[in-house]
């Protein structure tokens, strides 16, 4: 439940601004000039903030779609990412983002059609191929949808656009919005997945895997395209067994024609980040892996890290057409 909101004074009047603060009568509204007065002082306990972030409403001034990093693609030359959000409703244990922002309070930038303004740019520069753009790197982009209307605004945007393929990427079981839509071939839901032990342990506040699920199987009732993100997986001693459990869960349900594509990564964090997140959970399990710092990264060691990826990877082709399968080497 949202109990503070912090509102920039030069968009209290925006419409998105006015419908949320409807949305939220009882929330204390806090006006500022930026929103980085809030969200960046060095002074703030992020563990303490997510027991009840507040809602921070913005506008973004630049940098609305970004270049992907490198590796991060499902088969495109052209990929982007963009963020209307920064921060997440859960709490997962080895998310980078708690590592790289000083709060825990949800910013949500209201000015959606400049973003679509530069979308359309970027379209426009590579007409002749396929430009892929993933929303959900700095958030979930589904879980809070009631609250955003992300899905609404930008849905039908995209589909106007004949090259941009559009993923949303989630842990969220809020897919009551896109049931609405008819399917748009472009759009792939992409889901992340974790074996159950994993998401009891390390992701805190997210739906549980068969929630999950069940709502993939919503969406591919409907028609629309999936996304399986086996990303990042987790060390324990008995891991083949617990990842092999967990594909057998995953395509006991999952049709494979509905897919787009599958992804697999290993657990891998910028070292500065890693080092503030074992402050704020000294006490985690994950942390006592079996880990390495080379190169600024903090990873699992190269042969573990190797063998990991080198087993799911054969587990997962036992399922699915190696065309669709895209793991990540970076």
């Amino acid at each position: 439940m949202i109990t503070r909101i912090y509102i920039e004074q030069a968009i209290k009047q925006h419409p998105r601004v006015q419908q949320i603060c409807q949305r939220f009568p009882e929330a204390r509204q806090i006006e500022c000039e930026r929103y980085g007065e809030v969200f960046n002082p060095k002074a703030q306990n992020f563990r303490i903030q997510k027991q009840q972030p507040a809602l921070i409403l913005a506008r973004k001034h630049k940098g609305y779609a970004l270049p992907a990093p490198a590796g991060y693609g499902i088969g495109a030359q052209q990929n982007y990412y963009f963020s209307h959000m920064l921060n997440c409703l859960y709490d997962c244990r080895y998310c980078f983002l708690q590592g790289m922002y000083q709060s825990a309070n949800y910013v949500l930038f209201v000015n959606y059609e400049d973003y679509m303004d530069d979308i359309r740019a970027i379209s426009a520069q590579h007409a002749a191929q396929p430009v892929h753009f993933f929303s959900g790197y700095d958030c979930d982009s589904l879980a809070l949808e009631p609250v955003t209307g992300f899905v609404d605004y930008f849905l039908p945007q995209f589909e106007k656009l004949d090259n941009a393929w559009l993923e949303l990427r989630s842990k969220s079981t809020q897919i009551r919005r896109l049931l609405q839509y008819s399917p748009w071939p472009r759009c792939i839901v992409a889901f992340s997945l974790s074996p159950e032990d994993v998401a009891d342990k390390l992701e805190h506040k997210a739906p549980p895997l068969q929630k999950r699920l069940e709502a993939m199987v919503k969406l591919q009732q409907q028609g629309w395209r999936l996304g399986l993100r086996f990303d990042p997986l987790i060390y324990q001693e008995h891991y083949k067994d617990t990842y092999r459990q967990l594909f057998e869960q995953v395509f006991s349900r999952i049709d494979v024609a509905s897919l787009h594509s599958v992804s697999l990564g290993v657990f891998r964090l910028p070292e500065k980040y890693y080092k503030k997140i074992y402050k704020l959970y000294p006490e985690e399990k994950l942390f006592a892996s079996p880990l390495q710092h080379a190169a600024g990264m903090v990873s699992y060691r190269d042969d573990l890290e190797q063998e990991m990826m080198a087993q799911c990877s054969r587990m997962l082709l036992d399922y699915i057409p190696e065309d669709i399968f895209f793991p990540c080497t970076v």
